[in-house]
């Protein structure tokens, strides 16, 4: 997909200060008409989509396989931005190059919303090499994106007062399904042996899920994908995966493979086999339409890779017999 050229910084910033103030969103919530809402990555929109139902238009700014920590607003995105009555997004730094034109926009009146750093501090992760940041990824923890579930819910009622019971009833229903999701998932994961429960990715996209359902998460880069994983890191975890015979890693649909692919040759050299896992979603999820480009069918696909690529006991269709890997 090709990106169009990005704007400079203070021309970012110039045009988020001139959007429009309240008044067109009043004018729409005075009139009942189903809001305008923009997120920024396909989790979020998932979730807004669950909770406003019939009562808002939801658009979305990332695309399939779009990276957030890296990707930069065009003109055409402000022009989104402009004509939303409401905006949603994860915040933690996960849209990186676009936080600030994001925080600009809840300065004109209207709801900029973000939904992990709703979710409570206390629950949000930290891991070394962050320099001192939370880890942004909290929706790969299912039962903690349930409480993001819960911050959309409180935030589009407050935005839409009239819709507030809706929005308790979507949002219970959907909270049901997240937690047959987060049951699966702890199910298939516990599956695996435990010297074989660890999870070797691109990036530090896992860390959530690795607390959530008791894996070890080891990344080869850190928090962003802008990060470079230097040749003493790949030595280092090529010796990790001969000295603990680890069968598998994962590559991510959003990231190079380059050095997942180094780990594989460097354990071959040192006469151990590991293999190519399958690939994860990770700030990306699947094309949509697809069960993969759902929250559901991301999580599904993710949890069952790995349980079955690493010797665990998972259904080929997964949680809800829909997987590709089915197929």
């Amino acid at each position: 997909m090709t990106q169009a050229p990005a704007l400079p910084r203070r021309h970012l910033l110039a045009l988020a200060a001139s959007l429009p103030l309240a008044g067109v969103a009043l004018a729409a919530r005075a009139q009942g008409k189903p809001a305008k809402v923009l997120t920024t990555t396909a989790q979020v929109a998932e979730l807004v989509r669950a909770v406003a139902g019939d009562r808002a238009v939801v658009e979305n700014l990332l695309g399939e396989g779009i990276d957030p920590h890296t990707y930069k607003l065009t003109r055409s995105d402000v022009a989104r931005l402009m004509g939303a009555e409401a905006v949603f997004y994860n915040g933690l730094l996960l849209e990186g190059k676009m936080t600030d034109a994001l925080e600009r926009v809840g300065k004109t009146g209207r709801p900029s919303v973000a939904v992990a750093e709703g979710i409570g501090k206390d629950s949000l992760l930290t891991p070394a090499g962050f320099e001192g940041e939370p880890d942004p990824h909290v929706w790969m923890d299912v039962s903690l994106w349930r409480r993001g579930l819960e911050v959309v819910r409180d935030a589009l009622s407050s935005f839409r007062p009239a819709d507030a019971a809706t929005f308790k009833v979507n949002a219970d229903a959907y909270a049901k399904e997240l937690e047959r999701l987060h049951g699966y998932a702890a199910d298939v994961l516990a599956s695996v042996p435990q010297e074989r429960r660890v999870l070797v990715t691109a990036h530090d996209a896992f860390n959530y899920l690795g607390r959530a359902y008791a894996v070890e998460v080891v990344g080869i880069q850190g928090i962003s994908t802008e990060s470079e994983a230097g040749l003493r890191r790949i030595e280092e975890l090529v010796a990790m995966l001969v000295d603990r015979k680890v069968p598998a890693v994962f590559v991510e649909t959003s990231v190079t493979d380059r050095n997942v692919r180094a780990l594989v040759e460097g354990a071959a050299a040192r006469g151990h086999k590991v293999v190519i896992g399958g690939s994860l979603f990770s700030d990306a999820m699947g094309a949509p339409g697809t069960y993969e480009g759902s929250y559901v069918g991301m999580i599904d696909h993710n949890v069952t890779t790995i349980a079955r690529a690493l010797g665990g006991n998972a259904p080929a269709g997964g949680f809800q017999g829909r997987l590709a890997l089915a197929r």
